[in-house]
């Protein structure tokens, strides 16, 4: 169960980096409302993950989901560049988490 609150709280945590944008500097309720939600879901949800999860292994699985799902979306809503070498270094970061994964 520890891998699945994991996961939701990295997607939580991509909610909260993409919220931010729409915030406008916290000057926007109801984004800064869901963006603070998105914050205290993702890290409750890490906080169980922790108590059966190596800390370490946790938290980089934990940003790096965050990391990578931000990066991708930011691609998609925001026009980020989409270099190929942008797409290399997510791909790298795509296989750390799947690494440390297998070897958890």
């Amino acid at each position: 169960m520890a891998w699945v609150y994991l996961v939701i709280a990295g997607l939580f945590e991509i909610g909260w980096a993409i919220g931010l944008k729409y915030t406008e500097g916290f000057t926007r309720i109801l984004p800064t409302t869901l963006t603070v939600g998105a914050m205290v879901i993702s890290v409750a949800l890490l906080g169980l993950a922790l108590r059966d999860l190596p800390v370490g292994t946790g938290y980089a699985i934990w940003t790096g989901i965050g990391t990578v799902g931000t990066a991708l979306l930011g691609i998609y809503l925001f026009g980020d560049p989409a270099t190929v070498l942008r797409l290399v270094c997510i791909g790298l970061i795509v296989t750390g988490i799947a690494g440390l994964k297998l070897v958890s």
